[in-house]
């Protein structure tokens, strides 16, 4: 991360907090995440300004249901009348606990909802906790407060995807071939509300290992993660334009998972694998389009960017110019694959900024 010496993240998620996780009913309100991103890519200098212009699309934070507690937790899960109550209720608990203590009891109340909210607060959980890790030595009151209202948002929109029954997964076993053998949702109207209940059955991966198996052996389980981040994100360069804004999600959201792993006891990250691998194939299979783009630029696509002679460092300025929130937030994981130089990633980034209409 580029060290931010200005405190110009903490400002701006105090600016932020004020506001509520949602607009507009329900749309997410993407600003902490895509500040995250901005900052820890070295252009703080423009989150101010960035944030003024995305001012229309934040919404006071609603009021107060009813106050959350030990007891009655359970029946308020996935209750959107408490988007205020949730956050007020992490709060108190990140208050009296480390906030790793609290993440480890809650992860995996929570992970069963991992698509709620369009998978939106388990990405913003995964920028809260990155901006934790990067201080080991003791966090702010902002970053704290954001794992809060992060935690709040995923505990309000917590939504388990339908019973879902299990193909047989590819004989290659690789990320990327599973997410090809997913098969996408026959009515594909509606918005994602609408589209996830028609869900029916996944390819089975990751492919089941010998004894000891995966929940023993959490490496593979991170392996297989990152595998997973990969195969989603080169997927959007041929496959984005389905629909480039909800596709996205196909790998923040796994990689949002990824991203927390290090906070987490080692026994949780088998199960975080099976949550992530979830919600990318959730997402795939009900924005998936017909056909696929080749991915040599030459060919059809070749109104369609791609990475050759580009630094990473590049790719990201033209995210963060480009405005979109989805587009800085899948830049944002594009390099994280290979460490910023796998170049079908930075393809992937510069294909959803031409995809996606630019910030005004």
């Amino acid at each position: 991360m580029t060290e931010d010496t200005s405190g110009t993240l903490d400002e701006a998620l105090e600016r932020l907090h004020a506001a509520g996780p949602e607009h507009r009913g329900w749309l997410s309100n993407h600003a902490p995440m895509a500040v995250e991103a901005l900052v820890r890519h070295g252009h703080g200098r423009v989150v101010h300004r960035w944030l003024d212009r995305y001012r229309d699309k934040l919404e006071e934070m609603p009021g107060s249901y009813a106050r959350i507690t030990e007891e009655n937790w359970r029946e308020a899960l996935g209750d959107p009348r408490r988007l205020a109550d949730w956050p007020a209720y992490f709060d108190r608990e990140l208050a009296d606990r480390p906030w790793r203590d609290v993440l480890a009891v809650w992860w995996p109340r929570l992970l069963p909802g991992i698509a709620g909210g369009a998978t939106h607060p388990v990405i913003r959980v995964g920028h809260a906790v990155r901006t934790l890790l990067d201080d080991p030595e003791g966090t702010t009151a902002p970053r704290t407060a954001e794992l809060a209202h992060a935690l709040g948002y995923w505990a309000a929109r917590h939504a388990p995807l339908p019973p879902l029954g299990q193909r047989p997964g590819p004989g290659s076993g690789s990320a990327a071939d599973a997410l090809a053998a997913v098969e996408p949702i026959a009515d594909q109207s509606g918005g994602i509300r609408e589209r996830l209940p028609r869900l029916t059955a996944f390819p089975a991966w990751p492919p089941a290992l010998p004894a000891p198996g995966l929940a023993e052996r959490p490496e593979e389980a991170r392996r297989r993660l990152a595998e997973l981040v990969r195969a989603a994100t080169h997927r959007y360069a041929t496959h984005g334009h389905g629909e480039p804004v909800m596709l996205a999600h196909a790998a923040t959201a796994p990689n949002a998972v990824l991203r927390v792993l290090p906070a987490l006891p080692r026994e949780l990250w088998a199960p975080s694998l099976d949550a992530a691998w979830a919600a990318s194939a959730a997402v795939t299979a009900v924005y998936a389009p017909p056909e696929s783009l080749p991915a040599d630029p030459a060919g059809p696509a070749g109104r369609l960017p791609s990475a050759a002679g580009i630094t990473p460092e590049e790719v990201f300025a033209r995210a963060a110019a480009h405005g979109d929130e989805h587009a800085i937030k899948l830049t944002d994981t594009a390099l994280d694959v290979g460490g910023g130089t796998d170049a079908t990633a930075l393809t992937a980034a510069l294909r959803a900024c031409a995809m996606i209409d630019p910030a005004l």
